[in-house]
Order: C-alpha cells, then structure tokens, then sequence
C-alpha cells in the first residue's frame, strides 16, 4: 500500500468537461481535459481567456454554480479521493485544508467589512480547531512569513487600507494558513506591477521550499510560468493543446497556437521598434466549436484533417515522454519546409 501511496500522483483529472447555457446549444467551456500532478510539482497553465484555465479548476472543486454549469462528464481524484462525487462535508474538510485556492482579484476574494485578521483566522480555527489567540499568533506568523511588515496590527486592518500586493500576499497567507498539500493560485500577479509580480513569485518559491507543496499557477504571462514552473499546460478552447516540461515546451513547441504565444512576446531593445506579432483570427465560439482541432481555422499549419476531426495529446518524439501534443501536422517539419 506505502508503494501505491507513493506511485500515485496527488491529483489526476481524467475527461473533465463543462459546458454553460440549455442542454441543446451548450456553450463548452472545458473539453475532456485530462492531466495528472506530481507531489511537489509546480504546473504553469496558459491560454488565452475563456480558454477553460480558471473554469476546470472552480468546478473541479465544487466552487462554480450547478446551474448554470454543468459538469458532464470526468473524474477529478485528489489523493484518492473524487472531488466530483465528494459530498459537501468531504469538500468543506479539503478545501482550506488541504487544497489553497488564491483567487484572481484579492479586492473582490477579501471580504471588505471584516478585519484581515478575521478572515485569516476563520479558516484556522475551523480547520486546525485553534481557539481565537492561538489562531492570531499564527495568523501574525503567516503575514510575517509572507512579507507584511508589523504583522500583528495589520491583523485589525481592513482590505482597503491595504496596497494591491499587500492584498494579494494576505490572500497567499491565507491559502497557506492550514499547509495544504496543493496551491491553486489563479492569476495571482495580473493586477500588480511588475516589481510586485516578482516578489510574489519569489515569495510562492520560498513557501514551496519551506511548507512543500504542489503547486498549478494559472498565468496569461508566459515570463511568469517559465520562472516558477516545471511542466508547462497549454490551454485553448478548452482543450489541453500542448503539454510537458517548460523547457521542451518554450524551446521546442510543436503546437502552433504554443508558437503562436511565444511569437507575441515581446523580445529584447528590438520590441519597441517593431509590432507585435499576433494570431490572427478570433478565439473559437465555446457555443459553435468546430469538429475538429479548435484553432485549425486560424492556424497556418493546419491540414484538411485538422478541420475535420480533434488529434489526441501524443508524445512528441521518443526520449521526451512528458512532452505531449494534439496535433495532425509536423511543426517543426513545416515551418522548415
């Protein structure tokens, strides 16, 4: 049993699927997503919006509305444990407790009439049943291991008295207050500048290193996922398009929507000389998804099959088992032809 413990990766999403609106013109906003993670491993996700990143993973933990979504199809197995079948006391227990979740927007996750120490200390004291003191000593700890300075009277202060960075270190305190043994950090340095976004990333590598923790960072910045990541997933239409270690995957992609990211950053002195490369086209209609590979129409590389119907993820080459993508066409091959 220790060895199947041990072989068994903390979290294993199998066919997941979600779709919005009535039953006879669903809009899919996650498409059969499957995708395991290691214990101790750090998942970068990247897609364009409405690429199904933040959608897969509020279902996945009971936090989106049924209805208006529907899950119709998947498994999702936290060490052993289903969460799409859990029952609400299971989900309560895991939730705060084992899996943190910091939200996209710290202003709005944060309830605005109670102090920071209140919301820190509700989830310690349900969770790790610590009476009130103990629980402000150790929300003070956190805020401390997080960077706050004077920990202890910003626990009588309230969000709006609190910077943007501010905010979103109290929300990475409280998602770590209970040492989970995953973090879900959903976009957490969109809103920040790009001095703060570094330190919260520095600072998730420091409390990784310290606590343990498996980690899915959800990022529109490519940058970002290259700096905290080890495996890299790439998200579109709700699908899973490109996936493996980011190195393979930013060096070598092979997924033209993958080719396509890595196209528009911006590359050195030369970028404020030059435009932006861009994809052309539009993102696919989750109300109208085509029957094939979902980027086919705007994809340069695309072949008849393409259009026609959706390849599976395969592995790319033999000696790189972790690097999988969907595709029909051989990037590499086309773009050297």
């Amino acid at each position: 049993m220790r060895a199947l413990a041990e072989v068994r990766p903390l979290l294993d999403v199998h066919s997941l699927s979600v779709e919005f609106g009535p039953a006879g013109a669903p809009a899919r906003a996650v498409n059969d997503v499957s995708y395991s993670l290691s214990r101790g491993e750090t998942l970068g996700i990247v897609g364009e919006s409405g690429s199904g990143k933040s959608v897969h993973l509020l279902a996945m933990l009971g936090l989106i509305p049924c209805p208006p979504a529907r899950i119709t199809s998947g498994s999702v197995m936290f060490d052993g444990t289903d969460l799409l079948r859990a029952t609400d006391r299971e989900l309560t227990h895991i939730r705060g407790r084992r899996i943190g979740y910091v939200f996209q927007d710290p202003l709005t996750s944060l309830n605005p009439v109670l102090s920071i120490g209140d919301q820190m200390t509700e989830g310690l004291r349900r969770h790790l049943r610590l009476r009130r003191a103990a629980a402000e000593r150790r929300a003070a700890e956190l805020l401390d291991l997080v960077g706050i300075s004077e920990p202890a009277l910003r626990l009588w202060q309230y969000p709006h008295e609190m910077s943007g960075g501010m905010r979103q270190r109290v929300m990475i305190a409280i998602a770590i207050a209970c040492e989970p043994e995953l973090l879900i950090a959903d976009e957490p340095t969109t809103a920040l500048d790009v001095t703060v976004q570094a330190q919260i990333v520095e600072l998730i590598k420091e409390i990784r290193k310290t606590i343990g923790l498996s980690i899915i960072w959800v990022s529109h910045d490519l940058a970002v996922i290259a700096g905290i990541a080890d495996t890299v997933q790439v998200m579109y239409a709700g699908r899973i398009l490109e996936r493996g270690p980011v190195d393979d995957v930013f060096y070598d992609p092979r997924n033209a929507y993958t080719l396509g990211l890595l196209q528009s950053l911006p590359k050195g002195e030369a970028a404020e000389k030059r435009r932006l490369t861009q994809i052309e086209g539009s993102p696919a209609d989750p109300s109208a998804l085509p029957a094939g590979d979902p980027f086919a129409p705007r994809n340069p590389y695309a072949t008849p099959r393409c259009l026609e119907l959706m390849p599976p993820l395969r592995q790319v080459r033999e000696g790189a088992p972790g690097h999988l993508v969907a595709t029909w066409y051989d990037l590499k091959a086309a773009r050297n032809n």
